[in-house]
């Protein structure tokens, strides 16, 4: 039998705020309709994941006291359906999602354990999608440690009658899509299914954007890489691919979804609709394209910067190696005459020492010369 997860001591009663959160989880557990939970069973968690939440019927936005009313007259009496936002919600907020939305145990262990890719994944009659954000992350110039991009994601429950979002990291806000879409009754009576769309489009623009930005970063490194020191800046072109890789991570997974998306019927999502999905496809392909290009621009920078680098240290071992050699004639020779023994030639006279001399300097000169020429100094 597994331990009893350790659950944190209950406010006072007299808190106010602890009441008004009781009051809202209360009324969201009254509604369990059918299926049983697979979770261990956890304290009230304080709806502070709440961002926002709609009862939409014909793309209006209708009153209700509470998200429990709401998903009941959504769900249960066929009218429209409920929008719930939610972000970075813990472990026992997922769990403690209404049971009135019917959503099934896997889907809620699944947005529990988090998933670093996008993807997609059937539950009966609810969809269950989940598509990695991205951020340009500013700075003033590229180095070595520099982050340039922040990743998070954002979790979808979809069905005929809801739609959860549930979004992790400060980037890829909901609230302008909600907005936007209130404001097109028509396109919002169409059902949950146009908040799937808009929410993927708006993270595609995204990734788009995220492109535009690292072609800067491409150039920059590449000017760098090419300057006259550029060889000793490998890492920043390091530092930049790291993150290109991260990049493509989040980007290049989403494809498998949309090509679902838009070649597939299911029930939540009208067959008109994969029109829209294939458009967003081919955003997305071109997104993914421009990722994999820089990635390979980044490796054919790295390597040409590798190489300068051999070729810098094959010189400075030419440089060496010259005056090397233009030590070891004078040496040779002093050497030779520096023996303790006798007679040598040229060892005695008033002029042979200056003689000698000249000679290690013309040997000297001569070799500096033929280096000279061959490029080695």
């Amino acid at each position: 039998m597994s331990p009893r997860p350790h659950l944190p001591a209950r406010p006072s009663p007299e808190d106010p705020a602890q009441r008004a959160r009781d009051r809202y989880f209360e009324s969201l557990s009254v509604l369990g309709r059918r299926r049983p939970r697979t979770a261990p069973a956890a304290a009230d968690p304080a709806p502070n994941s709440v961002v926002d939440w709609g009862w939409y019927v014909d793309g209006v936005r209708q009153s209700a006291p509470d998200v429990a009313t709401a998903a009941r007259r959504a769900v249960a009496d066929k009218q429209g359906f409920v929008w719930l936002g939610l972000k970075d919600p813990t472990d026992a907020d997922l769990h403690a999602l209404p049971q009135q939305f019917d959503l099934h145990p896997l889907a809620i262990e699944d947005a529990v354990e988090g998933h670093t890719r996008s993807k997609m994944e059937l539950f009966g009659d609810d969809m269950f999608v989940v598509i990695s954000t991205v951020a340009y992350v500013e700075h003033k110039r590229l180095t070595d440690t520099a982050e340039i991009v922040s990743t998070g994601q954002i979790m979808i429950f979809l069905n005929e009658h809801f739609v959860i979002t549930v979004r992790k990291g400060e980037h890829a806000p909901l609230g302008n899509i909600r907005r936007t879409l209130e404001q097109d009754p028509e396109r919002l009576a169409e059902g949950p299914w146009t908040v799937l769309y808009s929410i993927a489009d708006m993270i595609i623009d995204d990734y788009l954007d995220v492109v535009g930005e690292f072609e800067t970063d491409v150039d920059e490194v590449e000017a760098m890489v090419f300057a006259e020191d550029g060889e000793r800046k490998i890492s920043n072109v390091y530092q930049l691919k790291r993150e290109l890789i991260e990049f493509k991570r989040s980007v290049v997974p989403l494809a498998a979804p949309l090509e679902r998306l838009a070649t597939r019927s299911y029930p939540m999502i009208p067959p008109d609709a994969r029109a829209y999905f294939r458009e967003l496809h081919d955003h997305h392909v071109a997104a993914a394209e421009a990722v994999s290009s820089y990635d390979e621009v980044l490796t054919s920078i790295m390597q040409a910067g590798l190489a300068r680098l051999s070729v810098s240290d094959n010189q400075d071992m030419r440089k060496l190696a010259a005056w090397a050699a233009m030590i070891a004639a004078p040496t040779a020779l002093a050497g030779i005459y520096g023996m303790n023994f006798s007679p040598l030639p040229w060892a005695t006279g008033a002029y042979h020492f200056w003689i000698f001399v000249g000679l290690i300097l013309a040997v000297m000169v001569g070799v500096w010369i033929g280096f000279k020429k061959n490029g080695w100094l």
